[in-house]
């Protein structure tokens, strides 16, 4: 537990918080706030990270919740955390160990068919052979053209947006911006070029379109469309025709672990050992990092200028300049005293999108599940164990049908579920011959209409139906639950700070990317009150662990303290 890690500057920090004052405060100890802590200090700034709960990570964090078992309670997989932050903070010296996975999924099939898929081309072609040969041949093209418009996108996740001049500002100032706008948008012009118009149309096209289209367009076969449409729809509300959808098919390849691309890992002690890395990057370089301490309110001057936070005991702690890894909505919406926002930034904050139907169940069993399909059975971890499973993903019309039923307002009645087995690969998170089994499941109404995620019946009868639909490709799995933990998104609000139960910070649509998010206008980490930045996933680029967002905007932060 990163307590024990850390306890000496836990038990200090709290004391001396209100003793000086910081140059950086950090609001929440996620990992994009640890991220931007290492940064920070590293910079030569007085850094202090103020964490609601006990324990530090956010969504990225590992829990013993069953005795004996150690949870990726929230985000389960790795892959998207920049190389940039790995390197430059040294993670690997830090304790962080990334399990490569291989095979990284396989779809099994109520008719005994299964499909694995995984960095092996060879086992890819003869995977997807047994379904078609067309498709087999045009496998490895459709991976190919991601992974070159994924380079396209490198340059777009390590920087900063180019925004306009938010401030009046000097002459000086605003032609040195224009300059670092241009030197942006010449970068992109040359990576269009190096694509070619035709490759650049394509990019449009599955920026644009529904995931389903562009599958459609690329294979025929049902279980390999179903089991890449997954990652259009993973998180979201979204349906895999639901345009725009196709922009996140990117996260099949935009990863990497260990300079491979699109390989995904499992991390050794769970996600939670990625923020376990971080921090101990961030207190080797100087910051001070203090849990159980939470935020009430922001402390604001002139109706425009932050200058610290109040905790919930009443602490007054002061700073020269405050860093917000908590959602958009939550520091806006509840840190920030009333009637200080310019009404068109409180508006568009209020009304951002923060819907959400997902849950997550962690799973302790006494055996591993056997699919009937593999037509084995024994005790062993076999390939089929090894990477995500997916199940009731067979068919897009599946996936489909399960976004209607929360649109309707109740939680699918044949959920889409990816199962992941870490402790197949990770000796350190269960007892022997005992396992950790990830559940991400979708689709699940913030408020169901049939229902109520506070009734105790209603999550238990949810939960069974998850594992009666496991039990249908891998019976006995049922039997062999020794327990679990269910976050539904209320939960995911309640427990973690994720506004809705967002595990993105807010929705990942066009309409809230890059120079959108999180207002437009404000895209680069600044606020509308001077000395306030965002540096977590509602921060350009977005979700999912990558530390972008607290490298970017540390790294802002830095270059404005120059300026001072």
């Amino acid at each position: 537990m990163w307590r024990r890690r850390f306890s000496t500057t836990v038990s200090g920090s709290a004391v001396a918080l209100k003793d000086k004052k910081w140059d950086a405060l950090i609001i929440g100890g996620g990992h994009n706030g640890l991220t931007a802590a290492a940064y920070l200090a590293r910079g030569g700034l007085s850094v202090a990270v103020l964490e609601r709960r006990h324990i530090i990570g956010g969504a990225a964090v590992t829990e013993e919740l069953i005795p004996g078992f150690k949870f990726s309670r929230c985000s389960y997989l790795q892959s998207l955390l920049r190389p940039a932050v790995i390197n430059e903070l040294d993670l690997a010296k830090h304790g962080l160990k990334l399990l490569k996975r291989n095979p990284s999924s396989f779809t099994p099939c109520l008719d005994g068919r299964y499909l694995l898929l995984g960095p092996d081309k060879d086992l890819n072609h003869s995977q997807i052979s047994k379904f078609s040969k067309a498709d087999a041949e045009a496998y490895p093209k459709y991976e190919s053209q991601l992974e070159n418009f994924c380079k396209f996108m490198d340059l777009v996740l390590d920087s900063s947006p180019p925004e306009s001049l938010q401030h009046k500002s000097s002459l000086n100032e605003q032609l040195k911006n224009k300059l670092q706008n241009s030197v942006f948008w010449a970068s992109c012009l040359r990576h269009a070029a190096s694509m070619g118009q035709k490759d650049m149309v394509d990019f449009m096209d599955l920026l644009l379109s529904p995931a389903s289209k562009v599958l459609n367009n690329w294979f025929e076969a049902d279980v390999l469309k179903a089991t890449l449409a997954t990652d259009a729809v993973i998180g979201s509300t979204a349906s895999v025709h639901t345009p725009g959808s196709g922009y996140v098919l990117l996260h099949h390849v935009m990863g990497e672990t260990d300079g491979e691309r699109g390989i995904w890992s499992y991390v050794e002690g769970g996600m939670g050992s990625i923020s376990n890395a971080i921090a101990s990057a961030a207190v080797a370089a100087g910051a001070h990092i203090v849990t159980d301490a939470e935020v009430s309110q922001l402390l604001i001057k002139n109706s425009s200028t932050v200058h610290g936070v109040i905790l919930a005991d009443g602490t007054e702690v002061h700073a020269s300049v405050v860093l917000s890894n908590a959602t958009p909505y939550k520091t806006f919406m509840d840190l920030v005293p009333n009637n200080v926002l310019p009404d068109d930034y409180f508006r568009a904050i209020k009304h951002s999108d923060y819907s959400s139907a997902t849950t997550k169940i962690n799973v302790a069993v006494d055996k591993l599940p056997q699919f009937q399909c593999c037509k084995l059975d024994h005790s062993q971890a076999g390939p089929e164990h090894v990477g995500t499973i997916h199940i009731g993903s067979e068919s897009m019309d599946e996936i489909h049908s399960a976004s209607e039923d929360a649109v309707n307002g109740i939680p699918s009645r044949r959920p889409v579920i990816e199962m992941t087995i870490p402790s197949v690969l990770d000796k350190t998170i269960s007892p022997p011959g005992k396992h950790v089994i990830n559940l991400f499941v979708q689709y699940t109404p913030y408020k169901p209409s049939d229902g109520d995620w506070q009734d105790h019946d209603y999550r238990e009868s949810f939960a069974q139906k998850c594992f009666a639909l496991i039990d249908e490709y891998a019976p006995g799995f049922s039997t062999s639950v020794i327990g679990y933990d269910m976050l539904t998104p209320p939960d995911l609000e309640r427990e973690i700070g994720l506004t809705g139960g967002n595990i993105f910070h807010g929705a990942m649509g066009l309409d809230s990317l890059f120079l959108m998010r999180p207002v437009k206008g404000w895209s680069n980490y600044k606020t509308p009150l001077k000395g306030l930045y965002l540096c977590g996933s509602g921060a350009h680029p977005g979700g999912g662990v990558m530390g972008a967002p607290g490298r970017n905007a540390a790294n802002l932060v830095l270059q404005d303290v120059k300026k001072t």
